[in-house]
């Protein structure tokens, strides 16, 4: 993975574009951190990026608010080259920034640096291009605000609204914590998650429709939906016996019933099925609907399912990776390509089902937090100076990558070789 010629000649220039826009990056990630929005509803962080970039719009830069059908969406664009019809355009880069936070512990996996560091490579990449870019070369670089990754599915929506249609790569970088070499601080950075780090899921509201009766003077009159519910609940913890370790059946109830002396006639639970693949995940999915099929037969309930949008597991780019890798490390960072395999399970991204229609990068830094993410101990470490630090450090890694993916008509070619075989 050594630095190509592209490379080097940016790394600089990105540094330096870093520097010159640390107090207005600095600024975002603040009111972003401070002001947690839940998944499509981050209308303060919508309006303080878009205002952002209202501000540098003498700079060429464009800003379209409520992008693609969605109010907390957006689309900044930077396009060099001729705009008329039968001229070529050019490759087209984005940059994905997330934004909501999670309900009463704000910020607690970071997208307010997952929305810095894209928006710092974004303009690092623009303002590289500008100053040493090759004569000719035409590109579009894009800041796509994608809302609700937590759990809403922004990007699945904003893939359906066609907003990655004409895209040729897509760059974001989550923040996590150092689980891989604890006893190394130094270490920055994963290009891309080890294998089962992203799993693909599956979202279900379960319902079970029974009978009311007084619970004390005609029980038998009833039919118990809660009764289903516990029995579907029972089923599921003897089904995690006989799955892989890298797969996840979670859930909880979502509701039992009313009065303690009515015999509930609906009752409710959720539950995600996580497994390394979408080939895989589809026959654990369908195992888990038996479990609450049995549970329906059993107690003489009916049941209805509702079912929430699908991620998918990431598909991580190979070149994009190795290039990211070679950037960081020419500016001095310690990173990884990857880490071992992990034990089994983990999170779940909308920037999988992004991977599967366009070649992704969805890297991994640390940041210092005493806890993992989805905790509040994390929320601090999101907050922090040093996470802010790392963010920005990140940034630079992806702006070099996107620079060279631009320029380098034989690299974007390595790209798309790799996407491709899939």
């Amino acid at each position: 993975m050594r630095l190509s010629a592209s490379q080097s000649r940016y790394i600089n220039r990105v540094q330096d574009t870093l520097r010159q826009y640390d107090a207005k990056l600095r600024d975002i990630n603040s009111k972003i951190w401070n002001n947690p929005e839940l998944g499509f509803n981050e209308h303060q962080a919508h309006d303080n990026i878009c205002e952002l970039f209202d501000s540098l719009k003498s700079e060429g830069y464009t800003v379209q608010r409520h992008a693609y059908g969605l109010e907390t969406s957006f689309e900044i664009e930077y396009k060099h080259g001729p705009s008329h019809a039968h001229s070529p355009a050019g490759r087209i880069l984005t940059f994905n920034a997330e934004y909501d936070a999670l309900p009463e512990i704000g910020h607690a996996c970071g997208h307010n640096l997952i929305s810095t560091s894209s928006i710092a490579a974004f303009i690092a990449t623009v303002e590289a291009l500008k100053s040493a870019a090759p004569n000719g070369l035409n590109y579009t670089v894009r800041l796509l605000g994608t809302p609700a990754e937590e759990g809403g599915g922004g990007k699945i929506r904003l893939l359906q609204n066609k907003a990655y249609d004409d895209v040729d790569a897509c760059l974001m970088i989550h923040p996590t914590v150092n689980s891989v070499d604890p006893g190394r601080s130094d270490l920055l950075s994963l290009a891309k998650a080890p294998e089962g780090g992203f799993l693909a899921c599956d979202k279900v509201r379960i319902t079970f429709k029974g009978k009311p009766a007084h619970a004390a003077a005609a029980p038998w009159d009833g039919v118990n939906a809660l009764d289903a519910v516990v029995a579907a609940y029972v089923n599921i913890s003897m089904l995690r016996q006989q799955i892989l370790p890298s797969q996840r059946v979670h859930g909880i109830i979502s509701h039992g019933g009313d009065r303690s002396n009515i015999i509930p006639w609906s009752a409710s639970l959720d539950y995600s099925i996580r497994s390394p693949t979408v080939a895989t995940l589809k026959p654990l999915t369908e195992r888990v609907i038996k479990c609450f099929e049995a549970a329906a037969l059993a107690t003489g309930c009916k049941v209805e399912f509702e079912w929430g949008l699908s991620y998918a597991d990431v598909k991580s780019n190979n070149p994009i990776c190795e290039s990211y890798v070679s950037a960081m490390r020419a500016m001095g960072h310690r990173v990884l390509l990857t880490a071992p395999p992990t034990d089994g399970g983990s999170a779940s991204t909308d920037m999988g089902n992004v991977s599967y229609a366009v070649p992704g990068f969805h890297g991994m830094f640390h940041i210092p937090a005493e806890s993992g993410n989805h905790t509040p101990q994390f929320t601090k470490g999101a907050g922090s100076e040093e996470g802010y630090k790392r963010a920005i450090e990140c940034a630079g890694g992806m702006a070099v990558v996107a620079c060279e993916f631009l320029e380098d008509e034989g690299f974007a070619g390595r790209v798309w070789r790799d996407f491709e075989g899939w």
